[in-house]
């Protein structure tokens, strides 16, 4: 499969050196990340379309854009598939329509069922979704397919998102990319580098993704104690301060962040389902964990000692505020694992999926390095 990423540059796009140089007439699958703002102009679409004809053209909002070896923001990058051998269908859905997440993603995973399904990639909306309740739905309709992605990002605004399917993005969509044939291998690696600490407790209220309380106790005012000053600055300091929480019957812990909080009913809202019943556990890290990690990813998504044809990086905007300055490192570690010269693009998300690295079933993360890694055997 011949991938070439491209970053839009003194009004043109710019192939970077390491792509693998594609007949833009025979793309069929063109991604589009961007910081929100570049999402807005009324000829992108059009003259996407007009660059890649043949092509589904997806768009997504991030939180920062990744260029190969590059964390940029409020920047565009492209990439664009050439396979020889994997046909690519996509479908996509407002969450506006349906009565919840779960809903949207069963009706988006019938409409891509067919003969010689391999894989589905996931842009969702990041604000108005809930991340668990999409993964059960796709999870429930196509349960032996692989599915990865993402929900798209705001920077760290947490106002609204935009993702789109060949036509203009908007609020509240939902895209499922449909990849088939039977020479399409793709691999995945996730990995979080956070660390639990202190006593697990148990949620003891909750609804969805609203937390009410741990132990008995106003699960609110119990975290903004565990926060200390940087209570202040919540939402967004609740990056830096994830749960691990883990439902039910699972041996595996997620990581979950908090989208917003209700003083009035003294709850937090997540990306992600807090069920009753989980237990939860404070987290914590530090920069060379959260490398180290993403490395690890990268090594999940090896197929042996062959090199992908492209990597799609999705990382946690949790993760890029708490790295600051050295954010590219993680992103170097995960190319050197892969050889150097692997295209790679992605971008920072409000939530990734993937499976766990030992299973093929989905989950929804937080805080993680998510690779997707396509291989087209001949």
């Amino acid at each position: 499969m011949k991938t070439s990423v491209y970053k839009f540059t003194d009004d043109q796009w710019m192939m970077h050196s390491v792509s693998r140089p594609v007949d833009e007439t025979r793309v069929r699958l063109v991604i589009c990340f961007s910081g929100k703002s570049g999402l807005n102009a009324p000829d992108l679409y059009p003259q996407l379309h007009k660059k890649f004809p043949a092509a589904h053209i997806a768009f997504c909002s991030t939180a920062g854009e990744i260029f190969h070896e590059n964390v940029l923001d409020h920047s565009q990058i492209l990439v664009a598939m050439e396979p020889e051998q994997t046909a690519i269908r996509a479908a996509s859905v407002n969450i506006r329509d349906f009565q919840n997440s779960f809903d949207a993603a069963v009706h988006l995973g019938g409409q891509l069922q067919g003969d010689g399904l391999a894989y589905i990639l996931i842009l969702s909306d990041g604000s108005l979704v809930n991340g668990s309740e999409l993964v059960k739905g796709f999870n429930t309709v196509v349960p032996q397919v692989l599915v990865t992605g993402g929900l798209a990002g705001d920077g760290p605004d947490f106002r609204s998102t935009l993702v789109g399917l060949d036509g203009t993005p908007e609020e509240g969509k939902i895209v499922a990319i449909g990849f088939y044939g039977s020479k399409l291998l793709v691999t995945h690696g996730s990995q979080a580098g956070w660390n639990m600490f202190g006593v697990e407790k148990e949620i003891t209220k909750s609804a969805g993704n609203i937390l009410y309380e741990i132990d008995h106790e106003n699960a609110l005012e119990r975290y903004k104690n565990y926060l200390g000053p940087d209570a202040d600055d919540l939402p967004g300091s609740a990056l830096l301060f994830p749960l691990a929480v883990t439902e039910s019957g699972s041996d595996l812990p997620v990581v979950r962040t908090i989208l917003s909080i209700d003083e009035k009913n003294s709850s937090m809202t997540f990306a992600g389902d807090v069920p009753e019943g989980s237990k939860v556990r404070f987290m914590r890290t530090n920069l060379d964990t959260l490398t180290g990690a993403a490395a690890q990813a990268a090594s999940y998504a090896m197929e042996g000692n062959r090199k992908p044809d492209f990597a799609l990086l999705i990382s946690c905007v949790g993760r890029k505020l708490v790295l600051g300055p050295r954010i590219e490192q993680e992103v170097e570690a995960v190319s050197e694992t892969l050889g150097g010269d692997v295209p790679l693009a992605g971008f920072y998300s409000y939530g990734e999926i993937s499976p766990f690295n030992e299973s093929g079933k989905c989950q929804f993360h937080n805080q993680t390095m998510t690779i997707t890694a396509f291989y087209e055997l001949s």
